[in-house]
């Protein structure tokens, strides 16, 4: 149950940059449609004194600003990844040929390091088990040996690693 439990919270946690994502752009939409709104009463304001001609030129003026904004972000958004990658050529170019290699690794490393660890040990336990046959006496003490080997614990860290790696290719594809 509790592997089960840290699976679905692998998956969960994989998709948690795209949840996010998405109550960021329900709060966009709300407050481009409160802009909206009040775009639309300062307008009704205007064109009932006479000023139409006015709000026009004010509506245009307000999204060429915007435009300037959004353009200025993004430029300053680019410029700071160009920087950032910039930065790890320089860093790159420095390093030798097997820590470039190793940079991409970084982020699996922990989990290679816990499945290579689940491995030897399960590889030690089955072994002692088998270099002491006196402890198996029946099908109860293979189940029993079984949970030691195999332990809830063990099963959910393990659920919880592989439902993260392998939950993110479906969550980016949605």
């Amino acid at each position: 149950m509790l592997s089960l439990i840290s699976t679905l919270g692998g998956l969960l946690i994989s998709g948690l940059p795209k949840l996010l994502e998405f109550f960021q752009n329900k709060a966009d939409q709300a407050h481009e449609l409160r802009l909206a709104s009040l775009q639309n009463e300062r307008e009704l304001a205007l064109a009932a004194q006479g000023f139409a001609a006015q709000a026009h030129i004010e509506e245009i003026r307000t999204e060429q600003v915007a435009l300037q904004t959004q353009a200025q972000m993004a430029e300053a958004e680019a410029e700071m990844v160009k920087g950032a990658q910039e930065h790890d050529k320089a860093v790159i170019e420095k390093g030798s040929k097997w820590v470039v290699n190793y940079i991409g690794t970084v982020r699996p490393t922990i989990t290679y390091i816990f499945v290579i660890e689940l491995v030897c040990i399960n590889i030690f336990l089955c072994y002692y088990l088998w270099a002491n046959p006196g402890m198996i006496n029946g099908m109860d003490d293979v189940l029993k040996y079984a949970d030691v080997i195999f332990s809830p614990d063990e099963m959910a860290m393990l659920g919880g690693i592989i439902g993260f790696w392998f939950g993110s290719r479906n969550w980016s594809k949605k």
